[in-house]
Formats: structure tokens, sequence, C-alpha cells
């Protein structure tokens, strides 16, 4: 883990670089042939939420600034997903055809008795349906591969980098009629899932921030919680999770109107997502009736400390009722 650390912060210099001249990054994940990109998401100032129309908690809008960091420039799809989820899988996935012991140590996901690809397919399609603790063992799979840390974004985060640089009610503007060239919901998807990329993405090189899953955020969900910064500047906000529901979901799904799909809709998790889970106390790691939720990393530019990065992954699951 240390000499992995170790290049990953060999690496900052350059990844500094290609932050402030907005570049694409690339990261292989050691020991196999996978990899995935991010995008340089800027520092800056936005106003988040609305301030005319949309619904109430989405009120007030307020100013939020923002430290820079990446952000993931697809949806986490199964092909990334699933080396994590199942052991045998990553074997195949491995160069050498081992898993190395600090990363068979992270504690893996149940194995889930029904179909969690609902029959969408893999290759190239969003990973479905994992709870916010399932997608944060992921990040923290990731970071034992690679040394960087990896997270979900943060409310504000996630939407700061949906509008790009815009404040109308879609990224691309206020005519939900365009909404098509950018995003599969329940007008254009067959009541299903595409394959992540194959809409336009925004301004800043992200695909399917509207529709296709929603993507879990860190944020626990309060329909007040805009209130608190009424008249103020909310610097890196976050409502630190602590209980094990409502967390927010963003962006809406390929189930979704095109009215939930606006740049300032909110979502949240719901116990019913779980409602045919026949185990006592329910999964921690799995939804069998959300197919439409998945996610997307994030990458801060200034990695925290190993301590503060066990902190955030190693929190104990909540039981379910």
């Amino acid at each position: 883990m240390k000499k992995l650390i170790f290049f990953a912060l060999l690496a900052s210099t350059t990844l500094s670089q290609a932050q402030e001249k907005h570049e694409r990054y690339i990261q292989k994940i050691n020991g196999t042939s996978l990899e995935f990109s991010m995008e340089a998401i800027p520092a800056g100032e936005f106003t988040m939420g609305s301030s005319t129309g949309g619904n109430e908690d989405e009120k007030p809008a307020h100013k939020v600034k923002l430290d820079p960091f990446w952000m993931g420039t697809y949806e986490v799809t199964w092909n990334l997903f699933e080396p994590f989820l199942y052991k045998d899988y990553e074997v195949t996935k491995s160069i050498d055809g081992k898993v190395p012991a600090e990363v068979d140590a992270v504690t893996r996901p149940t194995k889930p008795y029904l179909d969690m690809t609902f029959g969408y397919g893999k290759d190239g399609q969003p990973a479905l349906a994992m709870t916010h603790y399932n997608a944060i063992q992921f990040c923290k799979w990731l970071y034992v591969r690679t040394g960087v840390f990896y997270r979900l974004p943060t409310e504000a985060e996630w939407e700061y980098a949906c509008r790009a640089g815009s404040n109308t009610a879609y990224f691309f503007g206020d005519d939900a009629g365009q909404l098509a060239e950018y995003a599969s919901f329940k007008e254009n998807s067959n009541g299903q899932t595409a394959k992540v990329g194959t809409k336009k993405p925004n301004a800043w090189g992200l695909y399917d921030m509207l529709g296709n899953v929603s993507e879990w955020t860190y944020d626990q969900y309060d329909a007040n919680f805009y209130s608190t910064f009424k008249d103020k500047v909310a610097e890196n906000p976050v409502n630190v999770p602590t209980q094990l529901y409502p967390h927010v979901v963003r962006g809406g799904s390929f189930e979704s109107e095109a009215i939930d799909l606006r740049s300032a809709a909110r979502g949240a998790s719901d116990p019913v997502w779980k409602q045919l889970d026949p185990q006592i106390p329910k999964s921690n790691w799995w939804f069998p009736e959300a197919p439409f939720v998945g996610m997307r990393l994030v990458r801060p530019v200034k990695q925290p400390s190993h301590t503060e990065i066990m902190e955030y992954y190693d929190k104990a699951p909540l039981k379910d009722f």
C-alpha cells in the first residue's frame, strides 16, 4: 500500500497540471487490465438549488464555493464493479492471475440472490442497485488497488459538476425537448438502462449526468438542509450521514420524467427499495427493487491522510429493519 501511495503522490504534479488545463486522466487499476477516466472539475462558486419553480427541497437557492476535484467521465460500469463483487472474476482480470493479500482482505459484497443486472446486460452498462455502504466499499477496494482516494461526490459537488457553468434548468438550457440528446429517461429508454456514454456530454465532459441511473452522493437527505445556508456562501458543504435512510441520489434515471432530471432536482433513498429482500436483517449490500440507482466516482485534488481515508471507508454499516 505504501508503494502505491508513493506512486500516486509522485504523479500529483502531472495531475495538477492536467487539472489546470481541464484535461482528462486515465486511472489504471494496478495488476489488472481495467481502467477508467476522470474529468477535471475546476474550483468555483455557483448557485445551488432553485430560486423560482422547482420543488421546496431545492430552496432556498444559495451560493456554494467548492475546491477543485476530479469526477468520473462515466457512471461506474459492471466492467469495473464486478471484479470487486466476485473474487473469481477479479482473478480473471488480474494480469498474473492473482489477487494481492491486501486487496483480498477488503470485505466484498454478499453475492446477490437475484440477477442485479435486471436483464439489462453488463458490458458498458452502469452497475446497479448497490447500497450506499456498498458504493463506499467499492471505493475502498479501488484505494487498496491504486493508492488513490476515490469517494462518492457530495451533493454540492454533484450539482456543480452537472451544471458545468450553467444556471438553467438543464445543463444544456431550459428546453426539455432537447433532453433526449443528453439523457436516457422515461420517454426514450424503453424501460432499461443504456450503455454509458451513448448520449452527449455536458460542457465539462461528463456523460449521463442526467438519466440512465440515479447516482449516489455522500450526503444524508434533508428536505430543509439548504435553509442552513440562506444568505450565506457555503464552502464545501456536506450533510454527513448518520442514519441509514435517506441518502441523496441525483440525476434521475431511465424511469424518470423530464422534470426530475433538472440539475437542481433531488432524490432520496427509500427502505421500499429493499421490500423484497427476505433476509433478516435486510442486506447491507443490495437493493433488490432499485434497478435505477448507481454511482459515479470523485477524487479530491488534495488527497487526505491515510487515517482520514480509512475513517471514511470503515464506518460500520447500520442494520436495516
